[in-house]
């Protein structure tokens, strides 16, 4: 097995289900609302796990940018429950120990994925078909609740510096 590239940053998604759903951040509870021009989505931060591997699926730490926010799985009364915990993802990234509560096992299904909970196997990130709910966690797929997400990639926004007279863009010169 191929050892992984070392990741300096997270990558950066815009997350929303097959009902275009958005993420969204009310206070420290993650929702789900229907995407337009007045919601600004939150945008998602995903590194790997340096210890699992798992073929063309993934196992991934998930966070909130610019927020030292990460999802995590957690037991409320017998129930696994999705929550949000003040946690820098880049830590999960570079501790020697597999964070199962923080860790979801990112599975292609076409051009969507699923993200299942690697602490509480069989139960998935889910949003409701209605808008406003907390995003939770279901093991009923395709029931009452959408288990499949499309993963937009976002760009980290960065000024760019000014060039000097004379001088191009090229693929040697930095930004």
């Amino acid at each position: 097995m191929a050892t992984p590239q070392r990741v300096e940053k997270p990558v950066l998604y815009r997350i929303r289900d097959p009902l275009q759903m958005v993420w969204v951040l009310q206070g420290n509870t993650l929702v789900s609302v229907p995407a337009n021009s007045n919601v600004e989505p939150v945008t998602v931060c995903s590194v790997p796990c340096q210890h699992m591997r798992s073929g063309e699926n993934s196992f991934i730490y998930l966070g909130i940018e610019n927020n030292d926010l990460c999802l995590f799985c957690t037991d409320v009364q017998g129930q696994p429950l999705l929550q949000l915990q003040e946690k820098n993802i880049m830590d999960l990234y570079k501790d020697p120990h597999v964070q199962n509560p923080f860790l979801f096992l990112r599975a292609v299904e076409g051009t969507t994925s699923t993200l299942e909970s690697v602490a509480y196997p069989s139960w998935f990130i889910a949003t409701a078909s209605v808008g406003g709910q907390p995003i939770t966690l279901t093991k009923d797929r395709g029931r009452d609740y959408n288990t499949n997400f499309y993963f937009e990639p976002m760009e980290y926004s960065r000024p760019l510096r000014m060039l000097g007279q004379g001088q191009r863009l090229s693929s040697r010169t930095s930004v």
